[in-house]
């Protein structure tokens, strides 16, 4: 009786995270439809950049949590999507002043947001594709390094493309095209996509690979591949909210995807839990409202750099007390149901 029970259950286990994130999108979208009745544009322009932020800590949380990697390059793969774009969705009649050397055939086309979001995503991944070959066959802090040195040539390059993308000077007065739907709807598929990765037998295969490369080995998967396979899933995302973000603040410098972003988002991910999607973006929610509601008393007390100070300590009290983060690799039971695969912490 109690192992037909027991099947009985894992038959319906899946269809729960399926009713809780329907419930969620739909409890979600009121919310947003919500605040676009009570809130100004600047509380919706807040709103966005936390809902960024969540989108990026997730696909970081894919990369990162799920293999262990230790990448820094989101704010690169954001550059190369939002500049992608940006240029895509530029409006005709100022390019031919803003960027001279643009060939004829994108010179006369201005593109819509959807299109251009996934071309970018697209340049993001071959660049993922180029730059993964050689990356991915070193290890955490070498990592982290051959990463950082990825986000320093592509601003340097940006800068030095001044025909193609006005180098420092950036692309200004761009459409803007952002607004919280769009925002809401990809963090949305962002969350989505993860979750499906996490909970396929690939995710488990980034997991094995995470935990013990050369047990993984022996069960026939191929670390190379699945580390790929999550550092091009990553740069993806990573490049559409690069456009995202261009065409919410309607600008785009070399400058705009910074060193300290890569910073704060492995942050997110690290105090959320590595592999636990639920903790990334709830992470990314509570620091970036923390970091705005700290704005005015940095202003006031003249301490700027204040919520960069909290947020590393932050970080360090997670390293010394919980190094697994607030959810390790778990993610809640009210979505996954008592029991389910995700809600085992894999340590």
């Amino acid at each position: 009786m109690t192992s037909h029970a027991a099947a009985k259950g894992a038959r319906r286990g899946p269809g729960r995270p399926a009713r809780v994130g329907f419930a969620l999108l739909v409890a979600g979208a009121l919310v947003v439809a919500a605040m676009t009745q009570a809130l100004n544009d600047y509380l919706l322009t807040l709103a966005c950049f936390v809902g960024l932020h969540a989108m990026l800590a997730a696909s970081l949380a894919l990369t990162n949590g799920y293999t262990g990697l230790f990448s820094l390059g989101h704010p690169g793969f954001m550059a190369v999507g939002g500049y992608i774009a940006a240029i895509l969705t530029y409006p005709v009649n100022r390019k031919g002043f803003m960027m001279p050397d643009l060939p004829e055939l994108l010179a006369v086309q201005q593109w819509d947001l959807l299109p251009a979001l996934l071309v970018g995503g697209l340049g993001a991944v071959i660049t993922a594709v180029v730059v993964g070959f050689p990356v991915l066959r070193l290890r955490g802090h070498y990592l982290a390094v051959a990463t950082l040195g990825f986000i320093i040539i592509v601003r340097v390059l940006l800068n030095n493309s001044d025909g193609y993308t006005r180098g420092a000077l950036g692309l200004s007065g761009m459409p803007k095209l952002t607004d919280i739907w769009w925002v809401f709807a990809w963090t949305a598929l962002t969350l989505f996509v993860c979750w499906r990765v996490k909970h396929s037998s690939l995710g488990r295969a980034m997991m094995a690979v995470r935990e013990n490369e050369l047990a993984a080995r022996c069960a026939g998967i191929s670390p190379a591949r699945v580390r790929m396979i999550a550092f091009v899933l990553g740069a993806f995302f990573a490049g559409i909210a690069g456009g995202l973000w261009a065409h919410l603040v309607t600008a785009i410098t070399p400058n705009s995807f910074s060193i300290l972003l890569a910073f704060n988002l492995v942050v997110m991910v690290v105090i959320g839990g590595s592999g636990s999607l639920t903790g990334a973006a709830l992470a990314a929610v509570a620091i970036s409202v923390l970091s705005e509601a700290l704005r005015p008393l940095e202003e006031s007390l003249e301490a700027y750099g204040l919520s960069q100070m909290l947020i590393a300590l932050m970080l360090i009290l997670i390293l010394v007390f919980r190094r697994q983060g607030l959810f390790g690799s778990r993610e809640p039971s009210f979505i996954t149901g008592p029991g389910g695969v995700a809600e085992r912490n894999i340590e």
